[in-house]
């Protein structure tokens, strides 16, 4: 390690972790955050209702949403509150067009067919955006869709989607828009009304920089109110819970008091950082000396520029024989980074994160570690594999 950054000193300095999560979440996350768990909260107490009230009021105000949306949080991980909205505002008898780029689209749609709701797969490949005028084609061809369902950024592969072109054209047509944010939301411009949707859900674990073991969706209130019945689950039922709350302020069953409470501080200190051009322009910076830097090494980016988000990045693997994913991963996590696999089948990948209480600093740092490994592997060229084509 570079003898002017070191994991544990920086650890012992700041009070931080002694690892840094280069993962699209859970995340790094701050020493107050932290710190918010140490209390523990009576679920019926005015307390913690009032800590409810604060969390829902601003991360409406976070989404854009003013007086026509509202904010319902859920209990469990991302997927939980996906497939809540899903349920709650899809009608049992509805049909969504779901438009699929990786991982998270694909499981939109597995979501939808083990509800039994009927959906309609836009696919395209991992490594583009979405074809937005295939979802016209299919919306003018097509009247009984009544919902689209679109991820803003695939952490598959880390593509950030043309959400606005995708609103725009589904607004046109006059279908109901449902938008994960789960890796956008709070470091990337979203608002629920300018778009418009009618939902939009995110987790506390991401790009907000809480702990996990809740989520959240920012709805249209008119939309919810009209959904009453039609979950296909007592615990994931939007309407219900959102009902339950605005009556008495509280959660249906055992709220995750814990990270409800690192949420408050986390939300504090996102609106600390500049809300989203704050949060968002560090994320943006530790993207950048990302990409330069192992650009420098050798390695190469899945995505173009263009379409390239600054939440994570996909790099192909080396093909030098020397190099495997698992030896390159445990000698980086030794070192107190630790960085994701691929999920894409068209390439052998890994990706790395630059979302989370993490600086300049730390990609730096990162950046080193990745050097030493290499070494230490005896890889001398990170370059990927030529593809071959048929011909050849």
């Amino acid at each position: 390690m570079s003898a002017d950054y070191n994991v544990l000193e920086r650890a012992g300095r700041t009070g931080e972790n002694h690892e840094f999560l280069l993962t699209p979440g859970p995340l790094t996350t701050s020493k107050k955050v932290k710190a918010a768990m140490q209390r523990d909260w009576g679920s019926w107490d005015q307390p913690f209702i009032d800590l409810t009230a604060e969390i829902c009021r601003s991360l409406v105000d976070l989404a854009g949403g003013g007086s026509e949306f509202v904010c319902v949080p859920m209990q469990g991980s991302g997927t939980f509150v996906v497939e809540a909205m899903l349920g709650t505002m899809v009608p049992r008898d509805g049909h969504c067009a779901v438009l699929v780029n990786g991982a998270y689209g694909d499981r939109i749609v597995k979501t939808l067919r083990v509800m039994g709701r009927r959906c309609t797969v836009l696919k395209t490949a991992e490594t583009d955006v979405y074809d937005v005028a295939a979802l016209e084609q299919a919306l003018i061809g097509d009247k009984t869709i009544s919902h689209v369902a679109a991820v803003h950024c695939e952490t598959t592969s880390g593509v950030l989607n043309p959400l606005t072109a995708i609103s725009e054209v589904t607004a046109r047509h006059g279908r109901s828009l449902l938008v994960d944010a789960m890796s956008s939301f709070a470091a990337l411009p979203l608002n629920v009304c300018d778009l418009p949707c009618d939902g939009m859900v995110s987790s506390a674990n991401k790009c907000i920089q809480g702990v996990p073991g809740m989520g959240f969706a920012v709805l249209r209130r008119s939309t919810l109110e009209a959904s009453a019945g039609n979950a296909h689950s007592l615990s994931l039922d939007l309407h219900d819970q959102w009902v339950y709350l605005e009556k008495s302020g509280r959660w249906r069953f055992t709220p995750p008091t814990h990270s409800a409470a690192a949420l408050v501080e986390a939300i504090r200190e996102h609106a600390a950082e500049g809300g989203v051009e704050g949060r968002g322009g560090r994320y943006a910076q530790n993207h950048r000396v990302l990409v330069d830097g192992m650009r420098a090494i050798g390695f190469e980016t899945l995505l173009s520029d263009e379409i390239q988000s600054p939440i994570i990045t996909t790099f192909i693997e080396p093909n030098d024989p020397n190099f495997t994913f698992q030896a390159f991963y445990d000698l980086l996590a030794k070192r107190g980074f630790v960085i994701y696999p691929g999920k894409l089948t068209a390439a052998p990948t890994f990706r790395v994160g630059t979302i989370g209480a993490l600086e300049e600093q730390d990609i730096t740092g990162l950046l080193c570690a990745v050097r030493e490994v290499l070494a230490e592997l005896n890889v001398r060229d990170a370059s990927p594999r030529r593809t071959t084509t048929a011909a050849e």
